[in-house]
């Protein structure tokens, strides 16, 4: 008799910053630090909304997206301090100079957290656990910040598993345990099942990853649509995605998925300013202009919308992506409308103008 197939798994890291924003200023400000802080909006005037708190401040209810008002009611002796991204962009980046130590296929979720595929890691150590390990120390030791990790054969179960030692925890989901964890765990925590689907499964009597178990594909996606699809495979440890090391970067264009959702003119206005940047610094690399600038605006509610504005020829100046993108948000903002996703793409491409630069009126463009 021939020998079964050696089944062969991927080797997936979920690495997940702890209060992360938070966590930054209490090392760099340690007036802070062993005292509730939150990160965000300040709670005078309209108000704005927490972006993260230290676990001082959590002990006492505070969470992020929640307003900064009810937060300071919470804890009326909590310090609140305005987000810095810089800073934390700074800071994110030698993280990933670390992960890159281990691994080129890092596919970053935000500023904060990460998924890494080891299963063939650059020094060859061979254990994700071990990996995990190194990846947190040296966190700890270069930068003074802690991170949990979730270590698992996919995707989705490595996220669950970051989550749940937390802070400065480490959890191993290997894969004869995975179908069992999937099989306990709450139907609350499966991807997009949010307030309104987990009501919907509850009235279902559908609890956790074994009443969804008992039911077919076909029931399943009669109540879920195509998720229904995603969770009969995913209760059964299925989850085939692969890490996308090219995630942020998407042809001539840039986006940023905010830590807490904006509700500001001028907030989204600042991050339009470093989006302009960076897609105007990728226009150069590829020595490329463009026609058609547009806006992508994703709302709190996963609503997501573009307007865009075409030129008469190639465009590749800053000033001009960056004054349309925000002469496009204008148009449509709404102060009721929260924003947790802003982007900038050009499209219709030229070659840059190989002209001499004394020829300058044959390039002039008024913006509007």
């Amino acid at each position: 008799m021939e020998a079964a197939p050696e089944i062969t798994y991927r080797k997936i890291i979920h690495i997940d910053m702890d209060a992360f924003y938070a966590s930054v200023e209490q090392r760099d400000n340690p007036e802070y630090r062993g005292k509730p802080l939150v990160v965000g909006g300040l709670p005078e005037g309209r108000g704005g909304v927490v972006a993260t708190a230290s676990y001082e401040a959590r002990k006492f209810g505070i969470r992020s997206a929640m307003p900064s008002k009810q937060a300071l009611k919470l804890c009326p002796h909590a310090i609140f301090v305005r987000p810095r991204f810089e800073a934390y962009k700074e800071v994110s980046k030698r993280i990933r100079e670390i992960f890159s130590r281990y691994t080129d296929l890092i596919e970053p979720l935000s500023l904060d957290e990460a998924y890494l595929d080891v299963t063939q890691d650059k020094l060859q150590i061979g254990s994700a656990l071990e990996i995990a390990r190194r990846i947190k120390a040296a966190i700890k030791n270069e930068l003074q910040l802690t991170a949990s990790a979730g270590v698992s054969i996919n995707k989705f179960v490595a996220k669950i598993a970051s989550d749940i030692n937390k802070p400065d925890g480490l959890k191993f989901i290997g894969p004869s345990s995975v179908e069992a964890f999937m099989e306990q765990l709450p139907v609350a925590k499966f991807y997009g099942v949010g307030k309104v689907t987990s009501e919907k499964m509850k009235k279902m009597g559908l609890f956790i990853g074994v009443d969804l178990k008992n039911l077919s594909e076909a029931e399943l996606s009669k109540s879920f649509g195509k998720s229904g699809r995603f969770y009969y495979q995913i209760v059964r440890g299925i989850d085939n995605r692969e890490v996308q090391p090219n995630r942020e970067t998407k042809s001539l264009a840039a986006e940023d998925t905010f830590a807490y959702d904006l509700s500001t003119m001028e907030e989204m206005e600042a991050e339009l300013d470093k989006i302009s940047k960076l897609v105007y610094e990728r226009l150069l690399k590829k020595n490329l202009k463009g026609r058609t600038i547009t806006l992508k605006v994703k709302y709190s509610n996963f609503k997501q919308i573009t307007r865009n504005k075409s030129f008469p020829i190639p465009l590749a100046d800053l000033e001009t992506i960056n004054a349309t993108a925000k002469q496009l948000l204008k148009i449509i903002f709404s102060e009721t409308h929260r924003v947790r996703l802003l982007g900038i793409s050009l499209s219709n491409f030229g070659e840059l103008d190989t002209r001499p630069k004394g020829n300058k009126n044959a390039d002039q463009l008024k913006l509007f």
